[in-house]
């Protein structure tokens, strides 16, 4: 008897050119997914996932651009950065509203797996640190803090969106990523390599931005390639279906102890924490020009320094002046038992940046 084979499941990937939605959409290909990745580029950066172009917020553009695509499981990992939280509110509830109505027709979609973060803990851009009541590690079941931001209001459309047009969610909180992307706007792990360079560069030690609550004290990050298995697993196990999921690698660490290995990565001369922060966005005003003259030096494929580093983001993570780690407990006890080495994660994401070009 002639049996058909199955035909590949489908998965949408909105955000594909991101830190993390790059890595959704490479697990997704190399598992055999017929893989559409939503971008407002022509062309991706992960081979094998079908281009889908449209604008988030032009309503009637995403029902052309996805018409066809029926996906089953929907990566949602955009975000856009806006002046004020009313704003981001605004604007990223509309991205999430106008891809689940441009999927609705078809009725294909089974489960949307959301990525948010530690913002859900810490507050807002707008009022960020300064009314954290939960207790470190952070646990799922805190209550929302009472401030107006759009994590909650993203969640929110999740939720209606879910009731709407039957399918399951899940939520993912990550800490800071390391992973590989260019052109991204928070971006830890080679916004400290582009540093570290430019530190080798002009013979200059590499002094350690941040607070010393955040050299002294305990914390932890997420590696991409774990947040992107956490979220398929989500979108194909039903214990990870209508559940909100903390991310991160597993590990705990200080930066005290990790700062002097990327140092010797680099081969510069690491410094701590001295008197007070010394924050990257206030000592990097030559960085633009210095960075030319080393990608000219050494052949690299970007010289423009904004492509690669966000010293704003760095220095507000860095600079935290309270603890910040999340407790896993919740993803373990329902099966997902993924881990990472943080200092392995940096390392693999250094190896990568010099092997693309991005860095010597």
């Amino acid at each position: 008897m002639n049996t058909i084979p199955d035909e590949p499941r489908r998965a949408l990937v909105v955000g594909a050119t991101g830190i993390s939605g790059q890595t959704i959409c490479r697990q997704l290909v190399e598992a055999g997914w017929t893989t559409y990745g939503l971008s407002r580029q022509t062309s991706l950066p992960v081979d094998g996932v079908e281009v889908v172009t449209a604008d988030l917020l032009d309503a009637e553009g995403m029902r052309d651009a996805l018409r066809g695509t029926r996906p089953e499981a929907v990566f949602f990992t955009a975000w856009m950065m806006q002046d004020s939280e009313a704003k981001n509110i605004e604007v990223n509830t509309a991205t999430l509203r106008n891809t689940f109505d441009a999927l609705a027709e078809e009725k294909s979609v089974k489960h949307v797996a959301l990525m948010t973060g530690l913002k859900h803990y810490l507050g807002p851009f707008d009022d960020y640190g300064t009314s954290v009541s939960a207790e470190t590690p952070f646990h799922e079941d805190e209550p929302r803090l009472d401030a107006p931001n759009f994590y909650y209001a993203q969640e929110d459309e999740l939720f209606a969106g879910a009731e709407r047009l039957g399918f399951t969610w899940s939520v993912h909180r990550a800490h800071t990523i390391f992973g590989y992307a260019v052109g991204n706007a928070m971006n830890m792990a080679l916004t400290l390599s582009v540093y570290a360079t430019i530190c080798r560069e002009t013979d200059q030690p590499f002094i350690f931005p941040g607070s010393e609550t955040q050299w002294d004290g305990l914390t932890d990050v997420t590696d991409a390639g774990l947040l992107a298995e956490q979220m398929i697993w989500a979108a194909t196990d039903e214990k990870g279906a209508n559940e909100a999921f903390n991310i991160a690698n597993g590990d705990v660490f200080r930066w005290r102890w990790l700062w002097p290995q990327i140092a010797e990565m680099f081969g510069v001369e690491p410094v701590g924490f001295e008197d007070e922060p010394r924050p990257l966005d206030a000592r990097m005003g030559d960085a633009a020009e210095t960075w030319k003259t080393i990608a000219d030096k050494h052949g690299l494929i970007e010289s423009d320094v904004t492509r690669l580093a966000s010293w704003w983001h760095t220095d507000g993570d860095l600079g935290r002046d309270l603890e910040c780690l999340t407790d896993m407990t919740k993803s373990k006890k329902a099966g997902f038992l993924g881990f990472r080495s943080t200092p392995d994660s940096f390392a693999e994401q250094v190896e990568r940046y010099r092997a693309e070009k991005i860095i010597p």
